[in-house]
């Protein structure tokens, strides 16, 4: 039962700060599937077809690193075994970020989460189950939870028995970060990677903040994000459901095994980093407005782009 509320990639580049010449450029698209969902790149730029071919091997490559639906993957054989020797750099340092996000927020960002997110999966699948998983079962799969029990170096990566990882509320983040910094380095100054989380670089086409629509539900919030040089990442808690009728959310509480609280509608957070945004947005969805605001105070450059209540 593969849930994900990351729904489609966009990379768009802008001319705006491109000589004139360059600017008459013919647009170049990609369409194809990245990150486990359609995707398409547009760039405007006179060497646009290497570079969308750059950006797409990068994803595919990140792909083989952190996704749970990808065969061979990194994080699949490191679940599979319980251990990875030589981990690719990507993962050790995504999972440093990981701890990271751990200590900041109380233990409420936990990628150990995956043997609990299985668990109502399995629980779910195929019925029209009201309940939730029982108590009995619920507690004993937090017996396989706990990020603060990952032993990461260069050397290897190491799990308990039952331990599995997830990396879906920080990897979108952390590849668009990665996509964002490539494109950089091959000279564009204005682009926007969307892998449902943002990163926004320079200038949109007309010369103004890069504009990103958001919803709350089934509704679109009048005022846009606007976004120059920096990341935005949004949460809902009830987005997505197991049971499809919203009463189970997707996004788990890894100390009590139970869904987010109907806390909030719309959770979404800007930071200079993808990675930084997309973990915040998913452990907020965990947290009462004083918790947030309190974790905040740990990352000055981060904040609330919009907070939605229920």
């Amino acid at each position: 039962m593969p849930l994900s509320r990351r729904r489609f990639l966009v990379i768009s580049a802008a001319a705006s700060a491109l000589p004139v010449a360059a600017r008459a450029q013919a647009v170049h698209h990609w369409r194809g599937v990245a990150l486990g969902a359609d995707a398409t790149i547009t760039l405007a730029h006179p060497d646009a077809a290497r570079l969308v071919e750059l950006a797409r091997r990068e994803i595919t490559r990140l792909e083989t690193v952190f996704s749970l639906h990808t065969p061979g993957s990194a994080l699949n054989r490191l679940n599979a075994t319980g251990r990875l020797a030589a981990p690719p750099p990507e993962l050790l340092e995504c999972l440093s970020h990981c701890a990271h996000l751990h200590r900041a927020t109380g233990g409420l960002f936990d990628p150990t989460i995956q043997p609990l997110w299985v668990l109502y999966a399995r629980h779910f699948a195929g019925t029209r189950m009201a309940e939730l998983p029982v108590s009995t079962a619920r507690e004993a799969t937090l017996a396989s939870v706990g990020f603060d029990r990952v032993r990461l170096n260069a050397a290897e990566i190491r799990l308990d028995p039952g331990f599995a990882l997830s990396l879906n509320g920080i990897a979108q983040g952390y590849i668009a970060d990665r996509v964002g910094a490539l494109l950089r380095a091959q000279g564009l100054r204005d682009v926007l990677v969307n892998t449902g989380e943002f990163q926004a670089l320079g200038l949109g086409p007309d010369g103004q903040p890069w504009q990103v629509g958001l919803k709350a539900g089934d509704r679109v919030l009048r005022r846009r994000a606007a976004l120059r040089d920096m990341a935005l990442a949004s949460s809902a808690a009830q987005g997505i459901s197991f049971d499809g009728q919203g009463r189970a959310g997707h996004i788990l509480n890894p100390k009590t095994g139970l869904p987010a609280p109907a806390y909030w509608q719309l959770v979404s957070v800007k930071a200079p980093q993808a990675w930084l945004a997309d973990g915040l947005s998913t452990a907020f969805c965990l947290m009462d407005r004083q918790a947030i605001t309190r974790t905040l105070g740990l990352f000055p450059q981060a904040g609330i782009e919009r907070l939605v209540s229920m």
